[in-house]
């Protein structure tokens, strides 16, 4: 079969900077393409004319975003019939993340439009989670996966070309699966994780639509590990049943040769939730590295109480250059009612450990929880600012489905368990499960939350600016640039339409 395998665009719409690659389609193209079919992956969010990079700013963006999704005429919804129409596909699979659903769903009426029996697929963390919610509002989806896609994706692919005159019975039994049949919802069983990492094939970079347009670093995206220990209420990885599983060092080593062969890469980005969970294990993979003298540079997330002096400096002679934690909130208040578990001391150790290191990092921040007040907000300024990050990320918090904050919204009355169709093709992404837009929290009005939000930000931005931070970050960089000068030129590009 011919099989398009489609990221919807979202930054595009808005001229915002999106890096890397569609990384859980370029996994499925691999396993598909192992079973004889052949495949594409559409990037179709990725912009090869940006022009913002302030993503505090993200949100002021959103009205243009609604504004593309409801024009048939966009040239990106052109470009993307014309991509369909050029590779005539047999079935189409299609990401979908809460923030650009409603892309999704609208390039699942585009796909009906070019061939009303074209098998539609949607998969992705909102598929995962409100699948129930898209089965019934979006009439141009055919199947949905639910959970890791590889096997079950491959297997559906498998069912569907076998019975081309009977789609749905086709998804008969297959684990991981809803449909609708006869008029009627049908969820199948979930299917088993997978328990041995090292068994899937690596991503395929090689099948990616428009490759001129990723640089060597975009090609430099992995993931060691799935799934995460902790349960931060804030976070959807719940699904992941609060466990972690690990490709072997071996696996790993093997990928990163891979791309430094195939694509030049010498900057890799762990996309791991949590990486030195398991310290063991991060240890022996930076002995690797240097053993077989691999030079490369990496960054990675991990949590403030994830690291120590011991491995902080074992992950620096080993190339990483880059460390993203999540510092979240100044106030301890809401820091437990995150259920984050860690401590402020942590954050201050961890700060100290990082700085000693000469490892480069971001803390990120966030406002506008439930019961979080005006104090409390300024509590998170003053602490980021004790902290010293040499970048601070600053978000505002949004109710996601799946997390323990969903649920605490609903019984406050702040959040909408439930939408429409219409309401994503209507409603700002920054609200989509947002009860009443004039109520974001329930103990700030709405047009102080909105000051305070912009003041805050501001103050975020202005420090961001200080140029001792900004060399900083350069020098992390230093060894990449020498080697891809032409970085250095997109990192320019990128700070001017940051600043």
């Amino acid at each position: 079969m011919k099989i398009l395998l489609i990221d919807p665009p979202f930054y595009r719409f808005i001229g915002y900077y999106n890096r890397y690659f569609p990384l859980g389609l370029a996994y499925l193209a691999a396993v598909l393409r192992e079973d004889g079919h052949e495949v594409l992956i559409y990037d179709a969010d990725c912009n090869v004319n940006p022009s913002k990079m302030d993503f505090a700013r993200l949100e002021d963006s959103y009205p243009l975003y609604l504004r593309a999704v409801r024009d048939d005429n966009h040239p990106v919804w052109q470009e993307m019939t014309e991509r369909i129409r050029d590779f005539k596909p047999d079935l189409v699979g299609i990401s979908v993340w809460t923030t650009f659903a409603a892309s999704a769903f609208k390039l699942a009426s585009i796909c009906k439009q070019f061939d009303k029996s074209l098998p539609v697929v949607m998969g992705g963390p909102h598929i995962s989670i409100k699948y129930k919610e898209v089965l019934r509002i979006c009439p141009d989806v055919d199947f949905l996966v639910r959970g890791e896609g590889e096997e079950t994706f491959a297997q559906l692919v498998r069912a569907v070309e076998a019975g081309r005159g009977d789609k749905n019975a086709a998804a008969n039994g297959i684990k991981g699966i809803s449909y609708i049949r006869n008029g009627e919802a049908v969820h199948n069983p979930a299917r088993e994780f997978i328990k041995d990492l090292d068994s899937i094939l690596f991503p395929a970079r090689d099948l990616l639509l428009n490759k001129d347009s990723y640089n060597s670093e975009d090609m430099g995206l992995l993931m060691t590990s799935r799934g995460c220990p902790y349960n931060c209420s804030y976070c959807a990885t719940g699904i992941w049943e609060r466990k972690t599983r690990y490709r072997s060092v071996d696996n790993i080593i093997k990928e990163i040769k891979m791309i430094i062969d195939k694509y030049g890469t010498r900057q890799i980005t762990f996309k791991d939730d949590s990486f030195t969970v398991n310290k063991k294990r991060v240890l022996e993979f930076c002995d690797r590295l240097m053993k077989e003298n691999i030079k490369i540079n990496w960054d990675c997330n991990t949590r403030v109480n994830l690291v120590d002096e011991q491995i902080l400096k074992k992950m620096k002679k080993a190339g990483c250059n880059s460390i993203k934690v999540g510092i979240e909130t100044g106030s301890e208040r809401v820091l437990n009612l995150m259920n984050k578990k860690i401590s402020f001391d942590q954050s201050r150790k961890a700060a100290k450990l990082f700085r000693k290191a000469g490892i480069h990092w971001t803390g990120y921040f966030m406002m506008g929880l439930p019961s979080e007040t005006r104090e409390e907000v300024y509590q998170t300024l003053e602490f980021m600012k004790e902290l010293r990050p040499d970048y601070a990320s600053f978000s505002v918090y949004e109710p996601f489905p799946g997390t323990e904050l969903f649920e605490v919204g609903i019984e406050k009355g702040l959040v909408q368990d439930s939408r429409t169709l219409e309401d994503f093709y209507t409603i700002s992404p920054k609200y989509y499960y947002v009860k009443d837009i004039n109520r974001r929290v329930d103990t700030i009005n709405n047009e102080e939350f909105e000051k305070l939000e912009y003041e805050i930000k501001e103050a975020f931005h202005k420090y961001n600016k200080g140029f001792s931070r900004l060399l900083r970050r350069a020098m992390s960089r230093n060894r990449l640039y020498l080697n891809d000068p032409g970085i250095l030129w997109d990192d320019l590009r990128k700070f001017w339409g940051w600043v």
